[in-house]
């Protein structure tokens, strides 16, 4: 029985993790999220515990940032960026999680 449990468990967790939300956005130059730079181009974001993966949708290639991760008092209705300039490189500062409560901090 607790074997059976813990098989049933496992299989839970392993599709929640392969179904975990993912977000799109795009970069119009290289960026840096925290200490990783991003390269100019579109991205899918997904949380992973306290990291961001950021996945190059034309590479398949994926870098991870780590991420303060703060709920907001609403709703946001579509995904969006924020971003400073620090001299001559952008440097992404949030991320708001459309349809979520959810925003990354950089």
């Amino acid at each position: 029985m607790n074997r059976l449990f813990a098989i049933t468990a496992l299989s839970v967790c392993s599709f929640a993790l392969a179904n975990a939300k993912s977000y799109d956005i795009m970069l119009s130059k290289p960026t840096m999220a925290g200490k990783v730079e991003l390269k100019a181009g579109e991205y899918r974001v997904k949380i992973n515990g306290a990291n961001a993966v950021f996945t190059d949708v034309n590479s398949d290639k994926s870098v991870t940032a780590p991420v303060n991760i703060v709920k907001a008092d609403r709703k946001y209705g579509e995904t969006m960026i924020q971003t400073t300039t620090e001299g001559s490189a952008d440097r992404l500062q949030e991320i708001d999680l459309g349809g979520s409560d959810t925003k990354l901090t950089f």
